[in-house]
């Protein structure tokens, strides 16, 4: 058990090793060095079909390999965002805990959450407060309770508006 640990972790370091290598200055001037040396030798190879086939079979391989590189960097760096996020998300008092895990869900269920955050955009739109947040299980029942208070507020606003009018006092006898 202890060696496929091992393994993996020497896979680990190479794999990283090799990703911050080949993403570096260095890795580029020798890549660009290599194709015009390359190039130069053409000449000297009467520009022959093996000639061809060496920088073809090269980059071929070079390409095949860099693939599973490049995606098994995206994979972790994918893995340790979502791990970031899912912090945030559950550490913050306001945020709904049904966030954590939507790479979890289908396509189809991201598209309608993307159509609700719209709708929660438009809602804090109308809000005219760029401080104000919502996550999904409160944004309509917050949305709701300030319309409320708005025509609550407006229809006392109504009453008393009314009452100057009429004369008659708006204010309860006990």
């Amino acid at each position: 058990m202890k060696k496929n640990k091992n393994k993996k972790n020497l896979f680990e370091r190479f794999s990283n090793w090799a990703t911050h290598a080949t993403g570096s200055s260095a890795a580029f001037i020798l890549a660009t060095s290599t194709v015009i040396i390359w190039a130069i030798s053409g000449p000297v190879f009467n520009y022959s079909e093996t000639w061809q086939l060496v920088i073809n079979t090269g980059t071929t391989i070079v390409t095949f390999l860099m693939v599973f590189l490049i995606q098994k960097s995206q994979n972790k760096d994918s893995k340790a965002i979502h791990l970031k996020l899912n912090e945030l998300i559950a550490s913050h008092q306001g945020t709904s805990n049904r966030m954590v895990n939507l790479e979890d869900l289908s396509e189809d269920e991201l598209d309608q959450l993307a159509k609700f955050y719209s709708h929660i955009a438009e809602l804090a739109l109308k809000e005219n407060d760029l401080t104000c947040t919502h996550s999904i299980d409160a944004a309509r029942e917050n949305h709701d309770s300030k319309r409320k208070r708005r025509q609550g507020a407006s229809q006392d606003m109504d009453v008393v508006s009314k009452a100057d009018k009429s004369g008659t006092s708006t204010r309860k006898n006990g």
